[in-house]
């Protein structure tokens, strides 16, 4: 019975230390992560808030970020944050819908056909179940319109939006030759 215990430790430790990580191997393992980007500065959020298009230029990102705070529970807003019941909202502006690697989404936000911007957020926020019908999303949304604009205004802000440039927006409204 002794040498059936030696041998059960014998063979169950080195699998203790694989499922904790034995930081020899996993440490070792692991490629050096970029360092996020540095935060904007308040004169460059001001900047950056009035260079949106409206209504988004006009919003408060005080009332933003405090609406935000009913998505939190879900949703982080980092580079490189951790998805959670639902999926980090870095980058989110421009994203395909139901395309970020690593989350299981729903077959309808999968199979949706769209690229986030403004005007799909507001509706998606109003009321996600009627914007999305099949969505897993149990949020019933922000009714308040002003409220939905300045959590659109704070998430420009805090996850990486960046505007079109004027040559851009130029390029894609000009005529084709």
């Amino acid at each position: 019975m002794r040498s059936l215990l030696a041998l059960s430790a014998a063979l169950i430790a080195p699998l203790a230390l694989v499922a904790c990580g034995d930081a020899s191997t996993s440490a070792a393992d692991e490629a050096p992560k970029a360092p996020p980007p540095p935060a904007p500065t308040e004169a460059e959020k001001v900047a950056m808030l009035a260079a949106l298009p409206a209504p988004y230029d006009a919003g408060d990102l005080e009332n933003g970020r405090r609406a935000f705070a009913r998505c939190r529970s879900c949703h982080t807003i980092t580079p490189g944050g951790p998805n959670m019941a639902g999926p980090n909202l870095y980058g989110v502006f421009g994203r395909q819908a139901g395309a970020l690697d690593k989350y299981g989404y729903s077959h309808a936000l999968r199979s949706a056909g769209f690229t986030w911007d403004a005007d799909k957020l507001d509706h998606w926020l109003e009321n996600p179940r009627t914007f999305l019908p099949g969505n897993k999303m149990t949020f019933a949304g922000l009714r308040d319109a002003t409220d939905r604009r300045d959590v659109i205004a704070f998430l420009k802000m805090e996850t990486g939006y960046k505007p079109e440039t004027t040559e851009a927006a130029a390029a894609a409204t000009a005529p084709a030759s």
